[in-house]
């Protein structure tokens, strides 16, 4: 089956708490708004992106059989997904969201050993692009889809952690965010340097991004305007992914879907939730052609 984009593992459920004021001093006990779960995790935001902006999305990622999972299988329900069974039950995150949209994450990654993603998920997808998650059961991957293009989002990597590598450098557009570098465009330059990456975006939050290219120096690009209040920052840098991904899917210049994903970015920021409510295709491009 022919698809836009291929999107391996990544989903989980997000447990979302809003807090008074982050760091949160200790205390007993905080009365807080409701507690709800929804759908998280980077898999499922940039494949939730990129099928709300009208791109055919194949997913294939291992959940557990537990209420998460079957939480995931629902939120997912309008993508082609192929599901195999995580041993260790479904991924997790606890978010504490402060007043001014700023998160803190607890991650438990659920992780098994040697786990694999099988094979027969994904062998009958012909993706135009194919988006892997940094689960370590993705890196194996690779290999199984020579010839098609690919990318990743390494978050918050430091630039020296030997678990991140295999996706800098056999990724051909390279995701990052600032947040844990002390020099974001030597780690850009490196990963051009000892991989295959022809693009790669290193994303500051409000302070938009930074963008480096075999053809060109990093260059620095302005975040979009919100469009509203901040509501959480959650799912933010995924959308990001999705907006970008989406323009160049569609063959447009390079400035240009950078712009697309600042634009999907900061409409993520005035919404609740982490991946429930992305970006439209029409709204998108109507925001796009009004700056």
């Amino acid at each position: 089956m022919t698809h836009d984009i291929l999107v391996l593992g990544g989903a989980g459920v997000d447990t979302t708490v809003y807090v008074p004021e982050l760091p949160l001093p200790y205390k007993d006990t905080y009365p807080v708004p409701p507690v709800v779960d929804r759908i998280g995790n980077t898999g499922a935001g940039v494949a939730l992106g990129c099928h709300a902006l009208g791109m055919d999305v194949a997913f294939a990622d291992l959940i557990g059989d537990d209420p998460q999972g079957a939480l995931i299988r629902h939120a997912l329900r309008d993508l082609d997904c192929s599901w195999g069974r995580a041993e260790a039950g479904t991924r997790r995150s606890v978010l504490l969201v402060g007043p001014d949209g700023r998160r803190t994450s607890f991650y438990d990654a659920k992780v098994t050993p040697g786990e694999r993603l099988p094979q027969d998920l994904y062998a009958n997808v012909r993706p135009r692009h194919a988006h892997l998650s940094i689960m370590d059961f993705c890196r194996h991957v690779f290999p199984d889809l020579d010839g098609v293009p690919t990318s990743t989002d390494l978050h918050d990597w430091d630039g020296a952690d030997d678990y991140h590598k295999d996706f800098a450098y056999r990724s051909d557009v390279v995701f990052l965010s600032a947040a844990a570098l002390r020099d974001p465009a030597a780690t850009m330059r490196g990963i051009l340097a000892h991989g295959r990456a022809h693009t790669v975006v290193c994303t500051r939050g409000a302070g938009g991004c930074l963008v480096l290219t075999r053809d060109s120096d990093v260059r620095a690009f302005p975040a979009a305007p919100l469009p509203g209040p901040v509501a959480d920052s959650n799912g933010a840098g995924d959308a990001f992914v999705s907006g970008l991904l989406y323009g160049m899917l569609r063959g447009r210049p390079l400035e240009e879907c950078v712009r697309l994903g600042s634009l999907a970015g900061a409409h993520a920021c005035t919404v609740a939730g982490t991946h429930e409510s992305p970006i439209t295709e029409s709204l998108l491009l109507s925001r796009a052609s009004a700056v």
